[in-house]
């Protein structure tokens, strides 16, 4: 079983202007709203390619419930911890001449909830996955995902991490299956410019040497690079079609890499299908779609 984390999830509100004018009433030409945040995100992609997972995490209010019910589907079991006060976020994405985003903060969470989300990863068995993904609420200590990751140390889990800075680098000690930076995340990490691929290629490797098992590597419009766990270099471009959408592509191809070394064993197969799905959400306005992942399965070498 695959068993994602979201410690915040959230309603995306998209509001779309032709112009937007402080001090001012001003009025939308179209609405959407999207429902998630990263570790649901994941859930929801790995459905659309027919693999089961179980979605952890912490909702609150009408708009907890919301995210709860949008989500459920014969493929996503739904196993949120649900606060007594406060309500989910709900983030505003302004798109007008310019994108600006105002994001919500959240529920309060405290220590008798985190103990009960502790609680529920006791049930993981060998052979699992568990995908920790996104930032840390406000209200939660710092070292939420270490506690995680100790909870489950004896036991023969697969550990994904999609975080930035400190919370990626404090997990390596548990040796996670998979961390996704990207090259600005590297270049913060190290302190340094990453520019090219000999520097991306050392400093993935500098996080294997940190105890990272696989490092992929997400480089934009550029593709993708996967450093596996033999020491091996895979590489993977990107399809040329018009970019709607790059929220949730990170998070996407996580998913596809998580299915693709699931159904294959092959880390090759994992960064192809991974590509595939960062791909596919890239050119939708949500997330990508069984229709658009097996459409660009067939144009992807």
């Amino acid at each position: 079983m695959i068993y994602t984390v979201t410690l915040n999830p959230s309603i995306d509100y998209v509001v779309r202007l032709d112009k937007l004018v402080d001090g001012i009433t001003n009025r939308t030409i179209s609405e959407e709203y999207y429902f998630g945040g990263k570790g649901i995100n994941v859930s929801c992609v790995l459905a659309e390619l027919d693999i089961e997972s179980t979605a952890y995490g912490f909702i609150a209010g009408f708009t907890g419930e919301a995210i709860e019910n949008r989500i459920q589907n014969d493929k996503i079991i739904t196993d949120f911890i649900r606060l007594d006060s406060g309500i989910s976020r709900i983030n505003i994405k302004i798109k007008a001449e310019q994108e600006t985003e105002i994001n919500g903060q959240g529920p309060h969470i405290g220590e008798q909830e985190l103990e009960r989300l502790l609680r529920k990863l006791d049930k993981l068995e060998d052979g699992d996955t568990l995908v920790l993904a996104g930032s840390i609420p406000s209200s939660m200590p710092n070292d939420v995902y270490e506690r995680m990751m100790g909870r489950i140390r004896h036991k023969k889990v697969r550990i994904v991490v999609d975080a930035t800075r400190k919370l990626l680098l404090n997990s390596l000690k548990y040796k996670p299956f998979l961390i996704k930076p990207n090259c600005q995340e590297l270049s913060e990490i190290f302190e340094t410019e990453v520019r090219s691929e000999d520097d991306i290629e050392k400093y993935a490797k500098e996080l294997q040497e940190m105890g990272a098992c696989n490092v992929l590597v997400s480089l934009g419009n550029k593709g993708a690079m996967l450093i596996d766990e033999t020491g091996k270099k895979h590489k993977a471009g990107v399809l040329k079609e018009k970019v709607i959408n790059t929220v949730g592509s990170g998070d996407s191809m996580v998913a596809g890499f998580i299915a693709g070394y699931e159904k294959e064993y092959s880390y090759a197969y994992a960064l192809k299908l991974g590509s595939v799905c960062g791909n596919a959400t890239a050119f939708l306005s949500g997330l990508a779609t069984k229709a658009k992942i097996n459409e660009l399965l067939e144009k992807f070498n």
